[in-house]
């Protein structure tokens, strides 16, 4: 019998987690130029229509189709999710009503096993929302110079062909590379979102370049409650984003939503306590990003760790991220233009490398339990093993479709230094943020 309560739940998730993607809109926009806002956001909500319709295309069935043998694609069974409603009606009807169950009379009396679930067809929309906000942390990096044809026909490409086999290799099941072979944890996405996404924005800066005058002009948030608007947009998604990844209305979700404010809690005190060291002022943008280095933290950990352990890695990640932004980037040279590696990769590759040190064995969906309580290094070497090839297959798909985008777009992804230098939302756009700024109303 459907068990109408993890239903529900799991439709306030799916919820929770589509409106990540327009609070990240806000996070982004506020953190841009004034010149670049409206590209800023509309790169965001284009990112949530392509994925929207490439996942139920090809994205749901290329991740989790197939009968799990293969180790790194799902399959095409799923193709267009042409099965879903005949699924769900099949499901339906091979599950006995309430009335049937308490007279005896239903399959439920003989097979307890069979009285919990929820109808499969919401997990389509649960992880596509998941694709969605992964796509759309990527457009921060390369925020303000690059084309936005190409940005789009980037995505298309990438959350099906890196993005989808990737989540395959982690929450593929039995026979999963990372997940099952190699006994890698990531319980809401550390590798498969944020590692990912992070890294995805570093390549692309990278083969775009410097935007003009970086390392010379101070690029400050021009709009610094928009950010807090969208980190605390971000942040209340993100209950959906951690409690729903355990697919299931019980004390391992409660688990997951604790650990997910108790983390970003810390994240918050860390970054500020590291800004009022290194600067002597404390700061909104600070905070908000301090919001969002613990989010992302927790995120492969939310249900395998105790709650003391969570404010731990809070605390542990803003400081870490802080160097990766205010020193890491303008050392190496890097145009990272809103931080989506500095905050998410590292985030993530700091998150994953502490669930192997602070995981509760009861709650591993493997055979090994963290060094702290164990004394094994076994999950420890297997959740550095699986970041290593998360990087490794990102990056070399990530640079090969860079390099087949740029082809298609005349050997250039990037702007011209006119429109650059005249900002974006006019000359790409044709409208402002501010009207008024430009004196066009």
């Amino acid at each position: 019998m459907i068990d109408t309560g993890s239903t529900g739940f799991m439709l306030v998730c799916a919820m929770l987690v589509l409106l990540m993607t327009p609070g990240l809109a806000f996070f982004y926009g506020g953190l841009s130029r004034r010149k670049n806002v409206v590209n800023t956001m509309v790169m965001v909500f284009g990112v949530l229509g392509i994925v929207g319709v490439m996942w139920v295309v090809c994205g749901w069935s290329f991740a989790y189709g197939g009968d799990g043998s293969l180790p790194f694609f799902g399959g095409l069974d799923q193709i267009g999710c042409l099965s879903a409603v005949n699924d769900m009606v099949a499901e339906a009807e091979g599950t006995p009503d309430a009335f049937a169950v308490l007279s005896g009379q239903g399959a439920l009396a003989n097979d307890p096993e069979l009285a919990a679930g929820y109808p499969a067809i919401i997990d389509i929309v649960f992880q596509m929302a998941f694709a969605m906000i992964t796509c759309a942390i990527i457009t921060g990096a390369v925020a303000g110079r690059m084309k936005f044809g190409a940005v789009c026909a980037f995505v298309a490409v990438w959350v099906v062909v890196v993005y989808a086999p990737l989540a395959h290799m982690v929450w593929g099941g039995d026979g999963s590379l990372i997940g099952d072979m190699i006994g890698a944890l990531d319980f809401a996405g550390g590798d498969v979102v944020h590692i990912s996404s992070g890294l995805t924005g570093l390549i692309l800066c990278l083969m775009l370049g410097r935007r003009k005058g970086f390392a010379v002009l101070s690029y400050r948030p021009h709009n610094v409650p928009f950010v807090a608007l969208g980190a605390a947009l971000l942040w209340f998604g993100w209950f959906g984003f951690n409690a729903g990844s355990e697919f299931a209305a019980d004390g391992v979700a409660g688990l997951a939503l604790l650990n997910t404010v108790a983390a970003s809690a810390a994240g918050v005190l860390s970054w500020v306590i590291t800004e009022r060291i290194t600067v002597g002022k404390c700061t909104l943008v600070g905070a908000a990003t301090g919001l969002v280095a613990g989010l992302v933290a927790i995120t492969p950990a939310a249900g395998f760790v105790e709650p003391w352990a969570a404010i731990v890695m809070g605390l542990i990640v803003s400081p870490i991220v802080y160097a990766a932004i205010s020193q890491a980037k303008r050392r190496l040279g890097y145009d990272d233009a809103l931080d989506a590696f500095g905050c998410h990769c590292v985030g993530g590759i700091v998150g994953g490398i502490l669930t192997g040190l602070f995981c509760v064995p009861g709650l591993s969906w493997t055979e090994h339990g963290g060094l702290l309580y164990t004394g094994d290094w076994s999950l420890l070497g297997s959740q550095v093993l699986g970041i290593l090839v998360t990087i490794a297959f990102v990056a070399i798909a990530d640079v090969v479709l860079g390099l087949i985008i740029k082809a298609c777009f005349k050997g250039s992804l990037r702007v011209s230094a006119e429109d650059e230098a005249a900002g974006l939302d006019v000359a790409v756009h044709g409208e402002s943020a501010y009207p008024a700024y430009l004196g066009l109303d």
